[in-house]
């Protein structure tokens, strides 16, 4: 069976890095190269001996066009402004694309939804199974609840960390206004500082941790009188991620348009 060729944007990153060892060790996949940005030290570096698995004989390019171009599919763990621009060009070039970017601002997001009219994409702020059946889960919780109970939402990243609330977190956040049935955008409630006032009913607290080296621990909390629930995972490797990815880029090969999440690529 042919093996499913898979690109790599950012590909000199610790993400890419895991990418690039990942779908090398996974015998349906073959590593169709990897690109890092124009000006980089990786560029022309092996892409295996950067990624520690021995010298592969693929250099690491600096054109994210031609990496499209030779792969089936390509994952993109880069920045906002990088991801909305290579799922424009991915659109362009009518090839699929795994985007596990957060952090994209609105302008970004509708150039992704745009692209994915064009071509298949699997967009997820989580790549790991144990996060996409947490989704569901609290859900499912905050439907039954109701708004009766406070959810607030704690997570902790690792001091490189540039975006907060992470991605996970403001998907868990919707998954809670889903389940009562509410606009997430009306009572979500990112901060507070100073002498805020009472809680306001059904809103949806955040609170964002950075330090270490922490991969991503989220705790969904349900407060309620007299009693309180809490659901919570802890990442330990970013590995969980790149496998994550890689069973999306196999996945996605040959879907219609549209836009997808991993819980659509997981059959949950």
């Amino acid at each position: 069976m042919a093996k499913t060729k898979i690109g790599i944007v950012g590909c000199g990153g610790r993400m890419g890095r895991m990418l690039v060892a990942e779908i090398a060790a996974t015998k349906s996949c073959a590593v169709a190269g990897g690109c890092a940005r124009p000006g980089s030290a990786h560029v022309n570096h092996d892409i295996g001996e950067l990624a520690g698995i021995g010298r592969t004989g693929i250099p690491v390019g600096d054109s994210a066009e031609k990496l499209i171009r030779a792969s089936e599919v390509v994952i993109d763990f880069t920045l906002p402004d990088v991801t909305a621009a290579n799922a424009e060009l991915a659109a362009r070039l009518g090839k699929p694309i795994v985007i596990g970017t957060t952090g994209l601002s609105a302008e970004q997001s509708e150039a992704v939804r745009d692209a994915a009219r064009d071509i298949p994409i699997v967009w997820a702020p989580n790549m790991s199974l144990g996060v996409n059946l947490l989704l569901g889960l609290v859900e499912e919780v905050a439907r039954r609840l109701g708004a009766d109970w406070d959810a607030e939402i704690l997570e902790m990243h690792h001091r490189a960390k540039v975006d907060a609330p992470s991605g996970t977190a403001l998907a868990l956040g919707s998954a809670v206004a889903a389940g009562r049935g509410v606009a997430f955008e009306q009572v979500q409630q990112r901060a507070r500082d100073g002498i805020t006032g009472p809680r306001p009913a059904g809103h949806i607290g955040f609170a964002a941790l950075r330090g270490g080296d922490a991969v991503g621990d989220h705790h969904v909390i349900f407060a309620g009188t007299g009693e309180r629930l809490e659901i919570i995972h802890r990442a330990t490797s970013r590995a969980i991620y790149a496998k994550g990815a890689v069973s999306a880029a196999r996945w996605v090969v040959g879907r219609p348009p549209g836009l997808y999440g991993l819980r659509e690529v997981l059959g949950l």
